[in-house]
């Protein structure tokens, strides 16, 4: 008997998260940034995910000022710079509704989405520059540095669920906002992807 009834409490306090097990999914989100996608409901509203990939790089002119304001040395001369994608971290939560009914969909399901997350991004930068004015036969040299910006992000999207297939798909857009370590440079960001569903 005691048996019995600690079965049933056990799935009576596990029934909510047996019930959202098909929402858990794992894939990849193509765009800004590229990356491999971890999500899991913890409510019938909320999610969490993470996401691991590589960003994007920021304009020009966000490098070289970098470079200005950071002199190697005090008569640096910026030449030139080349950068590379590095690696980007997201962690994640949003609150999704069923907007299903809204469009008519009559297979399926869509749940549109709204959220905030915070990210890490780096990216490899590698900057030509001389030890004085151009023109006056110094030496070119070449200082290599990883920028590193954090920062919070927010986020709308949707996301489809198939019936028959354990798929869904999504698109998304939103800004990512630097605090460190360019505090208040703004960045647009945006993606679609595919998630397996377990």
């Amino acid at each position: 008997m005691y048996q019995v009834k600690y079965r049933l409490i056990t799935l009576l306090v596990l029934l909510p998260f047996v019930s959202f097990a098909q929402e858990r999914g794992v894939g990849i989100r193509l765009g800004e940034p590229l990356s491999i996608t971890y999500k899991d409901f913890i409510s019938e509203y909320i999610s969490i995910e993470g996401m691991i990939g590589s960003a994007g790089i920021n304009g020009a002119s966000y490098y070289q000022r970098d470079f200005e304001t950071n002199l190697p040395q005090s008569n640096a001369f910026y030449i030139s710079h080349s950068a590379k994608k590095g690696v980007s971290f997201n962690v994640r939560s949003a609150y999704h509704e069923d907007i299903t009914d809204v469009f008519g969909i009559t297979e399926g399901y869509l749940l549109g989405y709204g959220g905030v997350g915070v990210q890490l991004r780096t990216t490899k930068v590698s900057y030509s520059y001389t030890d004085g004015q151009t023109g006056t036969g110094s030496a070119i040299r070449v200082e290599n540095r990883t920028n590193v910006d954090f920062g919070p992000e927010v986020f709308v999207g949707a996301e489809y669920y198939f019936d028959d297939v354990p798929i869904s798909i999504f698109g998304e857009a939103g800004f990512f906002l630097e605090l460190i370590d360019r505090i208040g440079h703004m960045k647009a960001q945006g993606g679609v992807g595919v998630r397996y569903l377990f």
